[in-house]
């Protein structure tokens, strides 16, 4: 797995898992860890990362990783978007949420990418061919560390926003960091890879990621989900302690 994410391009991994999910389902069937985003249930799930591998982190049959388990138990429990009629733009689908966000009928659904084959809009984060006030809710998942001008990006992001909407901007977060890392200079794969953990990343977020978001005129919080979930639920849905960033429009 290490070497299929370090070699590949992702776009290509999106295409081919798509007929290689219905097999991994069957072959890792089972009844010790479920997906809640469809309750499919399997003996473990396989492992997963760029450079530390994870155990039981992905899962066989929707792909998903232990940040869109818990993002979706966040939605379903914490807040009204699966329930109530809302405009939705997610940026950079995951293939987990994705499949099944175009199944609800009462949510007006968006996707857009500059590459993904999952975004029926192509375009820029920095440059969004949408018109202001637009969405209730923006879905923008680990976007933004590949983004060099992510300033920019959370602007467009609170532009194209309705006022009392929500973005959820999840991050690689290093909250024992005070200032988030970034050094432009740093080009190489190699080099980005041993410096921020990823080939494709340009900055480790700390802190003042918060504060990023706040100076774009967003109200943002810290959300500590994974403590209002007992351990049973955390082994059960095979979930890490981790932060949901929430950031409101006012």
């Amino acid at each position: 797995m290490k070497w299929l994410l370090n070699n590949f391009p992702r776009v290509w991994l999106i295409k081919i898992s798509i007929w290689f999910r219905p097999i991994l389902k069957q072959i890792y069937k089972g009844n010790i860890l479920t997906d809640p985003i469809d309750g499919s249930s399997y003996r473990k799930f396989l492992p997963y990362g760029y450079q530390k591998i994870r155990e039981n982190a992905l899962c066989p049959g929707t792909l998903s990783l232990e940040r869109h388990r818990l993002l979706w138990l966040f939605l379903e429990r914490e807040t009204k978007f699966f329930k109530q009629a809302s405009k939705v733009l997610h940026i950079a689908p995951e293939q987990p949420l994705y499949k099944k966000f175009k199944q609800f009928k009462h949510w007006e659904y968006k996707t857009c990418d500059l590459n993904s084959p999952l975004a029926e809009t192509k375009a820029d984060i920095c440059n969004l061919p949408f018109e202001n006030n637009s969405y209730d809710l923006i879905l923008c998942n680990h976007v933004l560390e590949h983004v060099l001008n992510d300033k920019l990006a959370i602007r467009e992001l609170f532009r194209v926003l309705k006022k009392g909407g929500v973005l959820i901007a999840q991050v690689p977060l290093d909250l024992n960091r005070k200032m988030t890392f970034e050094d432009p200079s740093i080009i190489d794969k190699a080099e980005r890879k041993k410096v921020f953990g990823q080939y494709d990343h340009v900055r480790i977020y700390g802190k003042d990621y918060f504060d990023l978001l706040d100076s774009a005129g967003f109200e943002s919080h810290c959300i500590s989900f994974t403590e209002k979930l007992s351990k049973h639920e955390i082994k059960k849905f095979s979930l890490q302690t981790d932060h949901i960033p929430l950031a409101y429009k006012n």
